[in-house]
């Protein structure tokens, strides 16, 4: 029996369309699918801008870990990012920079990407990816999850007040993450329409 998905059906993610022509296999895709998400997080790590006065810099990271839940869907998007989390805390130096372990202040971030990876994936299954008003925000949820555990986790770790959090964990960074919803804008709904689905 295929497990293949079929293109636009309700409860399908773009990484479903990839053929799986029986449960093996599909075991085989899923598991390189996950590896490959989190591959794709670290290599999007190193595209790295320090912030002056901030321990977080800009990264391609986001943007990757919010690209994985969404294609992936939610169960092998947390899987992806969890994968990535628990290498880079054991010693894998693939988080920004080429750092890794867990108790940096912007461990938070991650952590945050881990649990937005699974919200995305869980709203792109429901169609939040196929068009540009849905991506979009989708894009936005997904971001506001990450700050919403990451900022919080660098004022507990940095010993800040919420204020100075919010000026070094956040505000910086609204510019960068309007510019890669942008890109996600065009990238998923356009990937979606390459598939000749229906929206």
């Amino acid at each position: 029996m295929s497990t293949t998905a079929v293109p636009g059906r309700a409860g399908t993610v773009l990484a479903d369309l990839l053929p799986a022509s029986s449960a093996g296999r599909a075991r085989l895709r899923d598991a390189a699918l996950v590896v490959g998400g989190a591959a794709l997080t670290g290599l999007a790590a190193q595209l790295s801008v320090p912030v002056p006065g901030s321990p977080v810099p800009v990264t391609g990271q986001t943007f990757a870990a919010l690209l994985v839940g969404t294609a992936l869907g939610a169960k092998r998007g947390v899987a992806s990012l969890g994968l990535y989390a628990a290498a880079g805390a054991a010693g894998l130096p693939w988080f920004a920079d080429g750092t890794s372990g867990w108790s940096m202040p912007s461990f938070g971030y991650i952590l945050g990407m881990l649990v937005a990876s699974g919200v995305v994936g869980f709203l792109a299954r429901r169609g939040g990816d196929r068009t540009v008003l849905r991506t979009a925000g989708v894009m936005v949820l997904g971001s506001a999850v990450i700050y919403a555990v990451g900022v919080p986790y660098l004022a507990a770790s940095a010993h800040l007040s919420a204020h100075q959090a919010l000026t070094m964990g956040l505000r910086p960074y609204l510019l960068g993450d309007a510019l890669k919803a942008a890109l996600a804008m065009a990238a998923l709904p356009a990937a979606w329409r390459l598939t000749n689905s229906p929206s």
